[in-house]
């Protein structure tokens, strides 16, 4: 047995360095499947994607899998990836075993929550209310920085989680503060801030809007103390009032206190973010 990749079309190339092909995965010549890679938008030319690999049921279970994608991150080495992620669905145990078994590592889980249709009630002497335009300010000064500093910690290279931060930021808020669809909402303690929280709609797939937290934060000195869970109903009440009946986040899957947050919430697994340094 023979297995090899052959392109299927030129190499897709766009701005910035930006790369994508799609392989098939051959058994002696013979197409068995199929491999899509490309750098990744979000983290720059020098990262790369495995975004689809699939290999025919009649041939599975024997190691065509693995190959294929050993090979497809060779390409992404030629390309000059120095980093790798994958995309494994909860429930789907065999891509989350073929990612395993090549070093690859989690890194982040997508989690999403059904919401019923009764509020949320903050503990007492808890209130929540816009944020100001002057916290939106300090807000926007430091968040870049502190996002950025949070794919460093786990393990991105700085010039790929400086460029995950500003494409984000760039795409998610166009117009700033007043960008359509985007709710920022303080968390306030005995007239003290004590937290912030960032809820906004998005496409999870075609057709298929929910509400998103896209940043959550308690204050140093105000942790442990359960304003987080108090921000995350305020969140689920913001989301409601757009009128959206679920919604998701991303989390790091090393913030264990946070992991156990949501899944006390009632936040399930959707996805699992891989990655592996090439």
């Amino acid at each position: 047995m023979t297995t090899t990749l052959r392109p299927t079309g030129p190499i897709q190339q766009g701005a910035d360095g930006a790369r994508a092909r799609i392989y098939d995965v051959c058994d002696n010549g013979r197409a068995v499947g199929a491999v899509g890679i490309s750098t990744d938008d979000s983290f720059g030319a020098t990262a790369g994607v495995v975004h689809s690999l699939r290999i025919d049921e009649a041939h599975r279970r024997r190691g065509r899998g693995t190959i294929a994608a050993l090979a497809a991150e060779e390409v992404l080495r030629g390309w000059g990836c120095t980093q790798v992620r994958v995309e494994a669905p909860e429930g789907n145990e065999g891509a989350q075993r073929l990612a395993a078994a090549l070093g690859y590592v989690e890194r982040s889980r997508n989690m999403i929550k059904e919401l019923g249709p009764d509020p949320a009630e903050l503990p007492a002497g808890l209130t929540g209310r816009p944020m100001s335009a002057e916290e939106y300010a300090r807000w926007d000064v430091s968040s870049m920085k502190a996002y950025a500093q949070d794919w460093i910690d786990r393990g991105v290279p700085e010039e790929q989680a400086r460029h995950k931060a500003e494409t984000d930021q760039a795409r998610n808020l166009p117009d700033g503060r007043a960008t359509d669809g985007m709710h920022f909402h303080v968390l306030v303690h005995e007239d003290e801030v004590v937290g912030h929280v960032w809820v906004a709609r998005r496409e999870t797939r075609p057709g298929e809007t929910v509400g998103y937290v896209y940043d959550i934060e308690v204050r140093t000195g105000h942790r442990g103390k359960g304003y987080g869970r108090a921000l995350m109903r305020l969140a689920e009440d913001i989301t409601r009032e757009a009128g959206f009946d679920r919604l998701g986040l991303h989390v790091f899957a090393a913030n264990t206190p946070a992991l156990r947050l949501y899944e006390s919430l009632g936040y399930t697994t959707t996805q699992y973010n891989l990655a592996k340094a090439l």
